[in-house]
């Protein structure tokens, strides 16, 4: 049973900066592509970024709304992803949700294509 336990997270002001981490534990089959979403009330849940977790490496894709603030990285040997978020902004606001799937990261962001999913953590920034 894969389980992915979310830390970090926490209650900023504009223009502060927090950092989130992940860990994954069960998966045996390889790499795994691991993704952050966030939801806040009465939205949808959004990607924010995504990485593939195995040994081929990988590169770090972004949403739009984060590029440039939010820096993706990971340790293949701790199967942990962690993710820098720096200038962080009210919009921001949300729960954070780490996700991951098996195998290579087949599509940009879409919540539809990750199995499994953290309890999440989450992020309050101010003005």
């Amino acid at each position: 049973q894969v389980q992915l336990v979310e830390s970090g997270g926490g209650s900023v002001q504009a223009g502060g900066s927090l950092r989130l981490s992940c860990a994954a534990s069960g998966y045996t089959s390889g790499g795994m592509c691991m993704a952050w979403f966030r939801q806040d009330s009465g939205k949808e849940r959004e990607g924010v970024a995504q990485i593939y977790a195995g040994t081929a490496g990988g590169i770090a894709y972004y949403s739009d709304s984060v590029k440039g603030r939010f820096t993706l990285s990971r340790d293949n040997a701790k199967n942990t992803v962690s993710l820098q978020m720096d200038s962080l902004r009210p919009e921001d606001t949300g729960m954070y949700y780490c996700a991951a799937r098996g195998g290579a990261c087949v599509s940009r962001l879409r919540a539809i294509s990750y199995n499994y999913w953290g309890q999440g953590t989450r992020v309050s920034v101010s003005a």
